[in-house]
């Protein structure tokens, strides 16, 4: 995930060896949740404290970014967290890693409720809570025509205007298939074709991003005015440009999904049904959209027009989605590392 501008949680740090050394009857009534920790008091407000209520349990986190969670669950065979949150490329590393168990669909009487693109992203595993997608984003003040097409990104009169994200970040590995769809291969089969692609747009590149609010900067002082971008980035830049819009692409903008998970080692698989389901409920969903926390994935939220606007939001806009094959991207993210570096360390 590109980096966020959320408020961490706080007095969330894991205590693992408290957990370790507490009695057996209080873990059994304590809940270990593995999470970004952003947006701090207002999950608490909205999902924690009555979740508490609702299952008179404990709850202790641990806190980080994707990669160091998902290790850190690696290094203890899957135990140590009951529910995992993570973005779909990671979870999908972590069902490949065999560090997460098949959730029980009989417990998540809300899967019902959600799209269908949510409720089973990666198999009997589990499912997302809100979903995402990366696109394009254009100053329309200061951009002739509007962008309408991936292939856009190549125009001439763009030369020197447009920012794509770093490699590394969430929405990095679908620069390959931008390019790769620009050159009319696949590619997984035909990699140097696609970056011959990326090499033929770096005219156009004036730099690589890595975080959200690198990509604010670069708008704001006018580095920039055009980028492909995740759709959570558009409020704030939107706050500092007005004049910046969302292209409507007719290929179609990429999926990205946050899953939750029940780690293979869980010690309290049961609990961790209950809180899945709980995030899942239509009016957890409608409050933590409007609050500006996630958007929902839940089909019964009805949000108002400036509500819906900074997310992704409808079941029009949910089906034009591409989705993306984590399983494949993950086993060629090495090879396009040293590619990359190829095209735009130089």
């Amino acid at each position: 995930m590109v980096g966020r501008w959320y408020k961490p949680l706080a007095g969330t740090t894991f205590l693992l060896a408290a957990l370790l050394s507490a009695p057996v009857m209080a873990q059994n009534k304590t809940l270990t949740i593995s999470w970004w920790g952003f947006n701090g008091d207002k999950l608490e407000e909205i999902v924690l404290k009555p979740f508490r209520a609702q299952c008179g349990c404990e709850l202790v986190f641990e806190t980080g970014n994707n990669a160091d969670r998902l290790n850190k669950i690696k290094i203890r065979g899957g135990s140590g967290v009951d529910v995992v949150y993570l973005t779909d490329s990671y979870s999908q590393l972590g069902i490949q890693e065999g560090l997460f168990q098949p959730v029980d669909r009989s417990k998540l009487p809300n899967l019902n409720g959600i799209y269908e693109l949510a409720r089973a992203p990666q198999g009997q595993f589990g499912p997302a809570y809100t979903i995402g997608r990366v696109g394009i984003i254009y100053d329309s003040a200061k951009v002739s025509a509007p962008v309408t097409s991936w292939n856009d990104l190549w125009r001439e009169d763009l030369k020197r205007r447009v920012s794509l994200p770093g490699i590394t970040t969430t929405a990095g590995p679908m620069t390959v298939l931008v390019a790769a769809s620009k050159a009319g291969v696949d590619p997984y089969k035909d990699e140097k074709a696609a970056f011959k692609a990326l090499e033929q747009l770096k005219p156009n590149v004036v730099k690589n991003y890595n975080t959200g609010s690198e990509l604010v900067n670069l708008f704001s002082t006018g580095e920039v005015s055009v980028a492909m971008a995740q759709d959570f980035t558009l409020a704030q830049i939107q706050a500092a440009v007005p004049t910046v819009r969302w292209a409507e692409l007719k290929e179609g903008d990429y999926a990205t999904l946050n899953t939750v998970n029940i780690a293979k080692g869980a010690a309290n698989p049961e609990l961790a049904h209950q809180f899945i389901n709980f995030i899942l409920d239509p009016k957890i969903q409608q409050t933590l959209a409007e609050r500006g926390v996630d958007a929902p994935v839940a089909t019964a939220v009805q949000l108002k027009p400036e509500e819906a606007a900074r997310w992704t939001y409808g079941q029009k806009m949910i089906s034009s989605l591409k989705r993306l094959d984590y399983e494949k991207l993950n086993a060629a993210k090495t090879d396009w590392l040293d590619a990359w570096s190829e095209v735009f360390g130089k």
